[in-house]
This record gives C-alpha cells, sequence and structure tokens, in this order.
C-alpha cells in the first residue's frame, strides 16, 4: 500500500537526524531503561505515536528515542541494520514484513513472553500477521483495509447513490462526468479489491500453488480496464505519481470517488473538496455482485529486534503501545482501526465516523498470505496491473507472466495451476 511518506527523523530525549550507523542506540547502555523506536507512519501520524510513546516510557520509568523512518525505506533500512546487529529495538513494522523477518532471524520470537501471550483480546486476522511457523513475532497495532471514499456532495447533485457494484459505477458516469466518476490508482495493492470481489487471489499458500492467473483475476483486470474504456474511470499514466495524482484529484473534487484506506482521511480533509467534513462518504468497495466487494487486510505490529540489549524495556514499550488505552487514543485522535476488541467499546471509538464507517470492512476483508514472500507479491503485479490498464497488453498475457515471475523469483517452490 502507499502512503505518503516521511523522512525527518524526530527524536524524542535525544536530538539529531537520524544516523544508520547509530540506530543500536537503543541496546547500547544495556538493559538499563532505554529504547530505540523506529515509526513508519507519515506526517499526519508521527507525532500522535511518538508523544504516545514518550509518554509510556514517562509512566513506565524508562528512556523511549523515537525516529520517523520513511515507509517506503523502512524495510530494507531496517534488514541492513539488522544484519550488521544494529537498528532500532522496537520497529513498526507492516503486516507483511513481520513473517519475512522472522524467517531471515532478525525478530525476537515472543511467543514465551507475557506480550506474546496475551493475546485473546485482539481480532483474530490482525493477530494471524504475526505468526511465522506457528510462533509469535510482533504484536498488532492496527489493522486496515481499503473502502469506496465518495463525494456526498457530487453524488447527491447527479442523484447517485454509493455503487455496490463495478457495473453500478459504470453506469452512473453518465451522470457523474464520465472519467470524473472514479480514480483507479495503477498499483497492485489497489487491484486486490477487483481481485479479491472476483473471487481469486494471489496465491494459496496451504497448496503451494500460483493462482494470480486464474480465470477470476484475468476477469477482474478486465473490469478495472473496461471502466476505464467505458470513459467511466481515470488513472495516471505514470505509475509512479498514480497515487499523489489520485489524492489531488479527490480531495479537489476534481473526481467523485476513489478506493483508499483510513490513513488518507486527514489529506481529504485538507482539500477544498471537503472543507465541510460531512461531505466526505465511506463505503464498502463495489463488487462483481452488490455485497460482494472485497478488499485487502492491512495494518501494522510492533516487533522486537533479535539481538538488543534492551529485550525487557523493548517488551514493556511495546505492551503500553499496544494497549487498550493507546489503541482507543490512536482511533480517536487519527481515525486509524484498533486491533484490539475491547476498544471498539470505548463511547469514542465508536463515536468516531472514520473507525465506524471501516469496522465492518474490515471485519469483511480479505486475508493476505501471512508467508515471507508476501510481500514481494506485488512488485510484479504491479508492473502487470499499469500495463493492463494502459492498454499495453491484455490482462491473461499480463497475469500469465506474473505467475511466472512468482516462480522463477518468489515462491520457486510453487506450482502454477
Amino acid at each position: 500500500m502507499r502512503r505518503t511518506t516521511f523522512t525527518t527523523a524526530v527524536a524524542l530525549g535525544i536530538a539529531g537526524t537520524l544516523v544508520l550507523t547509530a540506530c543500536g542506540g537503543g541496546g547500547a547502555a544495556g538493559d538499563s531503561g532505554e529504547v530505540t523506536f523506529w515509526d513508519t507512519s507519515g506526517p499526519n501520524e508521527a507525532p500522535v505515536f511518538g508523544k504516545i510513546a514518550q509518554e509510556c516510557a514517562t509512566r513506565g520509568g524508562y528512556k523511549v528515542n523515537t525516529e520517523t523512518v520513511a515507509f517506503d525505506l523502512a524495510l530494507n533500512n531496517y534488514k541492513t541494520a539488522a544484519q550488521g546487529g544494529q537498528g532500532p529495538d522496537v520497529f513498526r513494522a507492516e503486516v507483511a514484513w513481520v513473517p519475512q523477518l522472522a524467517k531471515l532471524g532478525y525478530l525476537v520470537d515472543l511467543s514465551d513472553t507475557e506480550v506474546g501471550k496475551d493475546t485473546a483480546d485482539f481480532l483474530a486476522t490482525p493477530l494471524g500477521s504475526t505468526k511465522y511457523e506457528g510462533r509469535t513475532y510482533g504484536v498488532p497495532q492496527v489493522t486496515d483495509s481499503l473502502a469506496l471514499f465518495y463525494n456526498k456532495k457530487l453524488l447527491a447533485a447527479a442523484g447517485v447513490e454509493p455503487p455496490k457494484t463495478w457495473d453500478e459505477v459504470k453506469a452512473a458516469a453518465a451522470k457523474l462526468g464520465g472519467e470524473k466518476t472514479i480514480f483507479i490508482n495503477n498499483d497492485a495493492y489497489y487491484a486486490l479489491p477487483f481481485i479479491y470481489g472476483a473471487g481469486g487471489d494471489l496465491v494459496d499458500a496451504s497448496a503451494k500453488k500460483i493462482v494470480v492467473n486464474s480465470a477470476e483475476n484475468v476477469k477482474a483486470l478486465r473490469t478495472a480496464k473496461g471502466l476505464l474504456d467505458a470513459k467511466a474511470a481515470t488513472t495516471a499514466l505514470d505509475p509512479a505519481n498514480s497515487y499523489n495524482n489520485m489524492q489531488a484529484a479527490f480531495s479537489s473534487g476534481e473526481v467523485a470517488m476513489v478506493v483508499n484506506g483510513p490513513w488518507s482521511v486527514a489529506d481529504y480533509l485538507k482539500g477544498t473538496a471537503f472543507t465541510d467534513k460531512a461531505d466526505l462518504g465511506i463505503a464498502p468497495v463495489p463488487g462483481e455482485t452488490a455485497g460482494k466487494g472485497s478488499a485487502p487486510v492491512g495494518g501494522h505490529d510492533y516487533v522486537i529486534r533479535q539481538g538488543t540489549r534492551a529485550k525487557d524495556t523493548a517488551a514493556k514499550l511495546v505492551a503500553c503501545l499496544s494497549g487498550v488505552d493507546s489503541q482507543v487514543r490512536i482511533a480517536k485522535e487519527l481515525g486509524l482501526l484498533p486491533t484490539r476488541k475491547s476498544a471498539y467499546d470505548n463511547p469514542d471509538v465508536k463515536a468516531n465516523p472514520v473507525v465506524s464507517a471501516f469496522q465492518p470492512v474490515a471485519a469483511a476483508a480479505h486475508a493476505r498470505p501471512w508467508i515471507p514472500e508476501g510481500g514481494q507479491l506485488f512488485d510484479p503485479l504491479k508492473i502487470a496491473y499499469a500495463d493492463v490498464l494502459a492498454g499495453k497488453k491484455d490482462a491473461k498475457t499480463a497475469l500469465d507472466e506474473v505467475a511466472k515471475a512468482y516462480q522463477d523469483q518468489v515462491v520457486p517452490e510453487y506450482s502454477i495451476g
């Protein structure tokens, strides 16, 4: 998924910018009560996460150095640092990164620790992302999925209800200005609502099969391309700028609908189209048939670096950051979805319009394959999806190439079929 990146390092308790070779500092003094936390959120979220981390440290009697690292660079930076026995003590990892880092031996096995065993309150799907080979290597922070964002004012003026199927999106185009109806982001993560909604998937991990080029997936990508061909949608020809172009188009009111996650709300509410917050609508993604739309599970987990000399302090920080009080605060202030069941019982969380809109979306979301190679499935698909939307390749040809790339480069032990 694509989030706004933030490259400035923010240190609470220390000053200075992020220096990769110095990031072992959280454990440099042994387990004497100092921990370094790498936060991979963006500028809308980092101040809140940093403040909560500092308050956790103050209450717990230890010191935390929070460094905010660009999401797009964080995984490679972490692997480089961890390989050399350095890096943060606590890392906010995207859910797909956890099994990969666990396989590499870069994460502490939390299975037999208090923070790893206290899992009864967590939602099952986010909790699944913390597992590798039956062991626990993370603690869920936030969960998310993709939903249909729509401009209530534009849809009301056109007499259009939020569409429940892709055919309804196409039909609404006559009233919503043709290509101004919806912006389709040509990134791989945003192809998943089409794929999952058509009954497809990328791999079948239990059977060790590659299914990305299934008939369902071919139909799914042809559905996305069909919206463009019908002049019912627009996209960006340059994949590198697709997300930013989508954000700008929806925020300004240039397009009436987009598909995105809860992290994007803060940016939309800064746009000229949503000076009245009530004009921002959120609904489940459309599907091939009404009520059958499906979107991927996303989110982040807290993990502890293998080899840290501040393991106990790191566990205290993770327990506090993932606690009910912290999750309630994150939901209230940022509109992000808790991973603890009890957090949803809080009146303020229930009253948050973003959380209430996304809660059923996330509950029905499609779990991604929690395998070490899960994150690597996106690069080949990203190229194929962009080529299909640009009309460079037919969906069947493009997806056959993705299947071959998976077998050659990602999961060579899987069969295609």
